[in-house]
């Protein structure tokens, strides 16, 4: 075929193809259609073909003769001609050449993290993969030589102007533009992370085509300068992207070196030099490429990436409890503490000479990283336990100052935000303590169960420092404290609300166990003893230490020891009210009837030694005070009568014995000294032998015991006989004392002493007798 024909035919067949990417490829398939069937303008002058051989993939295949003609023809470049870069023909590029040119653009792709970098990437590595089809495709068949710089014009995506035009534009062919002194490519340069490097060819390329512009070059093909200045922004897209890859890879296993990393400083700092601000024109070739923001980005990634991998897929579970999410919150804070002292101890002295506040850019986004994860976890967390992990991980453990593990790791000149936002916060603190409720009413209930069981053990209370002591002492306030200070570890807030409920349970609990200890078997003085104690502890330590939080216990505290206290004096009254039978009969005119008595209350006395001061003090007053009372209520209502000699003798056995009675208590350490003087003044009203003197004993007893009531006057009067005329007369003296007495009412020093009001005095012959 001719030279006319094949003209022919090319004109008949459409416009030659080249190689131009007018298209940004967002698509793989839609990458490669653009990068192999795209027409080129149809304004291309037509150029003598020339022969190329295709490739051996593409001359084994079973085709006819004609198929397997050359399929490409080199272009006649012509100072003349328009700016465009156009081929004759092209052929399909053999499998092999397509197999390398994959291999070498997985070879050089690096993926970038931010979404648009993947999308500006991706025209940057179709380019590559483009260069590399061209590439590919030169090696397969002979090239024309009588066109140097062919093969090379291919590398670059588009050229808008040829190199005659840019020459005459510029000054400068376009191999100098793409090359250095070396011969490599700006896409080789960043391949091989010579930054710089590739950043001051990109720069010399901008300004030419700034220039050419400027000097109207391209007003008869804006097309061809729109496809250069796209291919420079490409690939200040993909410099950009290879800083994001080299800030994600410096944290890794393998790291970066010192002086790739100090490269990347210059180039960001070089490129904030050439664009310092926005051009007036709006001109996109000469905006602002904002690296350093760029980086500060790549660098908030990489830890957000680096935390998120801490634990990825683990799932919290509630059977686990607090040890799942204790060790993945360990290792959280491993990486964190490794990393940051990595980047302290070696990223950072890189960064410093290019004034890069590195330490504070990576200290803020693994901050922002962990505060991020723990959200995460808090929405995940279940109970009580993982709920608190989570508070005192972030409250004591990320909150430590000694948190990275070096005293001079210094924080940043102003306060870092909150680890987790106050709503966060206030939710977690809210759900924590509804959970610690329920914990601490299931471990008093847990403590009562453990009380029960040493019960039906019938164990004696230990005595320790001279007190009887209960576990349960020890048990609560363990209970108490523990909770109290994890939650003071967080907060002040969260410590006074832990104080609150351990004070409404212990409230519920204390008369809850007071009921089922006195229905068990185990009721004795000891364990009586050992009760009392521990509420004496409460009182003593947890409502004097929180006294307007545990407020509300003293109530069932009070209860609660008053009747440890009745039920101690039943005891002791159980044993020894029996043993006052003998007193003013006819044989304790004459035995000792009292000693049972004094001794039991010795033995008494020795348990109250082991109760505490304070409510024993009490427990030996009141059983003074049963004593005497129970005395008075069989010598006021004796069995049998004594006259003359008898009445005598039972006057002075009754001196005697409130004698005993007063010294025994007296060595015990009783306090009711206001009782001695009870028992003397009916001794002397039954053995007055002046008559008249009676009245005064009367006065005397009246004044001391101002409970005293007609009915126990008349009591007495029934022991002497005394007459008809002498009994009225002092009984109404009597109930004249007796009217100023209550008109007087009690006095300071008389007031809450009952002795007489408890004595029932029945009506008697004798006592009517008096009365008549």
């Amino acid at each position: 075929m001719g030279i006319c024909a094949r003209h022919q035919a090319r004109h008949t067949a459409g416009p030659p193809f080249n190689f131009s990417v007018s298209v940004c490829p967002w698509n793989l398939k839609e990458g490669l259609l653009s990068l192999l069937l795209i027409p080129s303008s149809p304004a291309t002058k037509m150029q003598s073909p020339q022969p190329v051989t295709p490739g051996p993939e593409m001359q084994s295949r079973k085709e006819p003769a004609q198929q397997q003609t050359p399929a490409r023809g080199t272009r006649r470049v012509s100072s003349g001609d328009m700016p465009s870069t156009q081929y004759d023909e092209v052929a399909w590029p053999s499998l092999g050449t397509l197999r390398r040119a994959f291999t070498r653009v997985s070879q050089r792709a690096r993926v970038p993290e931010d979404p648009s970098l993947l999308r500006r990437s991706s025209r940057f590595l179709f380019r590559s993969f483009r260069r590399t089809l061209e590439e590919g495709m030169a090696g397969d068949g002979p090239q024309n030589p009588t066109v140097p710089g062919e093969a090379h014009r291919l590398e670059m995506p588009s050229k808008g102007m040829d190199g005659v035009s840019q020459q005459a534009s510029t000054g400068v062919g376009p191999e100098e533009l793409e090359t250095d002194s070396e011969g490599k490519s700006v896409a080789d340069l960043i391949t091989e992370r010579h930054l710089l490097a590739a950043f001051e060819q990109l720069r010399h390329l901008e300004m030419q085509l700034v220039a050419a512009k400027a000097s109207h070059a391209y007003e008869e093909d804006p097309t061809g300068f729109a496809r250069r200045a796209m291919d420079v922004c490409l690939l200040y897209d993909g410099l950009a992207a290879e800083i994001g890859a080299m800030v994600s890879e410096t944290l890794g296993p393998h790291g970066v070196d010192a002086a790739a990393l100090a490269e990347l400083a210059r180039v960001v700092r070089a490129e904030e030099e050439a664009h310092p601000a926005p051009p007036a024109d709006g001109d996109f070739l000469r905006t602002p490429r904002r690296w350093r923001q760029h980086w500060e980005d790549a660098v908030r990634r990489s830890a957000r990436e680096r935390v998120r991998r801490v634990g990825s897929g683990a799932a919290l579970g509630d059977n686990e409890g607090s040890s799942g999410l204790a060790r993945l919150l360990a290792e959280l804070g491993g990486l964190v503490r490794r990393d940051l002292q990595k980047v302290r101890l070696e990223v950072q002295p890189v960064y410093a000479a290019a004034g890069f506040p590195a330490w504070e850019a990576y200290l803020r986004a693994f901050h922002g990283a962990v505060a991020q994860r723990l959200q995460e976890l808090a929405c995940e967390a279940r109970g009580c336990e993982q709920l608190y992990v989570l508070l005192d991980w972030a409250s004591n453990v990320y909150g430590s100052p000694d948190f990275l593990g070096a005293p001079d790791l210094a924080l940043p000149a102003e306060p870092l935000p909150p680890l987790l936002e106050p709503e966060v916060w206030a939710q977690l603190e809210k759900d924590y303590t509804s959970f610690l409720e329920t914990k601490i009413a299931n471990c008093f209930t847990g403590i009562l169960q453990m009380e029960q069981s040493r019960w039906a053990a019938a164990e004696a209370p230990d005595v320790l420092q001279g007190r009887y002591h209960a576990p349960l002492s020890f048990d609560v306030h363990m209970l108490v404290a523990e909770h109290v200070k994890a939650a003071g570890a967080i907060s002040a807030e969260l410590e006074a609300t832990t104080l609150r409920i351990c004070a409404r349970a212990l409230g519920l609990f204390v008369p809850r166990f007071e009921k089922a200890f006195l229905e068990s078997e185990a009721v004795s003085e000891p364990h009586l003893g050992a009760y009392i104690n521990a509420c004496e502890e409460f009182r003593t330590s947890l409502l004097a230490r929180f006294p307007g939080i545990f407020e509300e216990l003293e109530k069932p505290l009070a209860a609660t020891t008053s009747s440890f206290q009745k039920h101690i004096l039943q005891g002791f009254q159980s044993d020894v009210q029996p043993l006052f039978r003998a007193v003013c009969t006819k044989a304790w005119l004459t035995q000792d009837v009292l000693q049972p008595v004094m001794d039991k209350v010795v033995a008494f006395g020795r348990h109250l030694e082991l109760v505490a001061p304070s409510r024993g003090q009490e427990i030996l007053n009141e059983a003074h005070r049963f004593v005497v009372r129970e005395y008075l209520v069989h010598a006021l209502r004796p069995r049998e009568r004594f006259r003359g000699v008898e009445r005598l003798t039972g006057s002075h056995k009754m001196s005697l014995d409130a004698q005993a009675i007063g010294d025994t208590f007296q060595g015990l350490g009783s306090e009711a000294s206001w009782l001695d003087q009870a028992i003397p003044c009916v001794s002397e009203i039954l053995g007055e032998t002046y008559k008249d003197d009676i009245g005064r004993h009367l006065e005397t007893l009246i004044g001391s015991y101002q409970d005293v009531r007609r009915e126990h006057v008349l009591a007495l009067l029934a022991l002497r006989r005394l007459g008809r005329r002498r009994n009225q007369r002092l009984l109404q003296r009597a109930q004249r004392l007796l009217r100023a007495a209550a008109k007087a009412g009690d006095s300071g020093a008389t007031r809450g002493r009952v002795l007489f009001a408890e004595i029932e005095v029945p009506t008697s012959m004798d006592v009517l007798i008096t009365c008549i």
